[in-house]
């Protein structure tokens, strides 16, 4: 790959428009937008723009064309069954509530239980305690290995004929480690639960084959993997959309309407109310082929190299904690921290020298509190960095405490 050629797509790199030189290192939170993204976006918006399913002139055709072949094309990018499993949500926030909404709502009781990790995002987590307060369902953790990855062995303990829904990530925001999704589902079926994977950290970085995974459900957003906010992707097997109720109710998710009740359209229309964020969606399809054009091989492979690398070169620095599993599969994501320096000044510092990473808890607070701190640093990855922004960022990161009189 051509990693300067490929860096000229991305206007934020543009040092005379942005203002400053700026090191990227917090795609895990969301990714930068190359110049076909953008332009896809407003091309639509000059030459597309009208509502879909709802007109039968011109514009209202290209709309829907752009809303509907772009359905067809995520189900080709993550080898879904029909494009009717694939639903638009705003994000995979919303698409994992309403998995807990349409699903677990109508489908647990007292006595059954939910089995997730401790690695888990906030939007994996607190869908499901809701879950559990309303229907006397039981929400149960799966720990760490001393090496922080995911413990295989307590998981397979915690999964029991009580279990009803297994929702574990296919790869940590914080640790970066990719769990073993095909084994995770197995062992939910195995029980005859469900399983639900959050694939935020995994869609950017790797090709997701549902068919092989055999997941009942799997979620993820466009703005992580070079594409727009406001979109998000919720996947599941048609014959599970079919039962589930509707999340959101009102135009264009219906069949019929009467005064006193209605019907509703087949999936996935039946779970898409009102308006779409059809400019988005139209990001999203340029991103999947930005993403299709590069490799999404190549691209793990140059992210992965950079973690690994970012790894080697911060692990031995004084008084740092580095939360990496650098024996299991692993993203492109590192999280440390210093042992007598807060992470939101050493972000601070950081962003000094040009260098942008995250500070916080990631939205992952029971995962911290585990690990015994409040919030950790995290550089993270993406196609546009490179081997001398990792070398700068580990030599200023080993500037911090002197910045510090340490």
């Amino acid at each position: 790959m051509d990693i300067e050629k490929i860096r000229k797509e991305f206007p934020f790199l543009d040092e005379k428009n942005t203002g400053k030189k700026v090191i990227y290192l917090d795609s895990a939170a969301t990714s930068q937008n190359p110049i076909s993204v953008i332009n896809a976006q407003a091309d639509y918006y000059k030459y597309s723009n009208a509502n879909p399913h709802r007109g039968a002139h011109f514009l209202s055709w290209k709309a829907t064309e752009a809303f509907e072949s772009t359905r067809e094309k995520v189900k080709d990018f993550i080898n879904a069954e029909k494009s009717e499993e694939i639903i638009y949500t705003r994000n995979a926030t919303e698409s994992l509530n309403l998995v807990a909404y349409s699903y677990a709502s109508e489908n647990l009781k007292k006595g059954d239980e939910i089995v997730i990790s401790i690695l888990e995002h906030h939007a994996n987590l607190v869908p499901w305690q809701r879950i559990c307060k309303e229907t006397g369902a039981t929400l149960k953790y799966v720990y760490l290995n001393d090496d922080y990855s995911l413990n295989y062995d307590e998981l397979k303990e915690k999964i029991t004929e009580k279990t009803k829904i297994v929702s574990i990530t296919a790869s940590s925001n914080v640790t970066g480690e990719m769990t073993d999704q095909k084994l995770i589902t197995k062992l939910a079926h195995q029980v005859g639960a469900i399983s639900i994977v959050d694939a935020c950290q995994l869609a950017p970085h790797k090709k997701i084959d549902v068919k092989d995974l055999d997941c009942d459900f799997l979620a993820f957003s466009a703005h992580k993997m070079y594409g727009p906010m406001g979109i998000g992707i919720l996947y599941g097997k048609y014959d599970l959309l079919e039962k589930l109720k509707p999340y959101n109710l009102g135009g264009d998710m219906i069949e019929y309407v009467y005064e006193q009740e209605s019907t509703f359209a087949k999936p996935a229309q039946k779970f898409e109310a009102g308006t779409q964020d059809v400019g988005g969606v139209v990001g999203l399809s340029a991103a999947i082929d930005f993403m299709n054009e590069i490799g999404v091989e190549n691209i793990y492979d140059h992210e992965n190299k950079l973690s690994r690398y970012a790894y080697d070169l911060i692990k031995d620095i004084d008084h740092i904690k580095v939360f990496f599993p650098e024996k299991r599969n692993t993203g492109s994501v590192v999280s440390f921290t210093f042992d007598d320096i807060h992470p939101h000044d050493v972000a601070t510092i950081l962003d000094m020298k040009g260098i942008a990473v995250r500070s916080g808890h990631h939205c992952a607070m029971p995962l911290h509190t585990y690990l015994d701190v409040s919030s950790t640093c995290r550089a993270s990855f993406a196609i546009y960095n490179t081997k001398e922004e990792v070398e700068y960022f580990a030599k200023e990161l080993k500037n911090v405490r002197k910045v510090m009189g340490l």
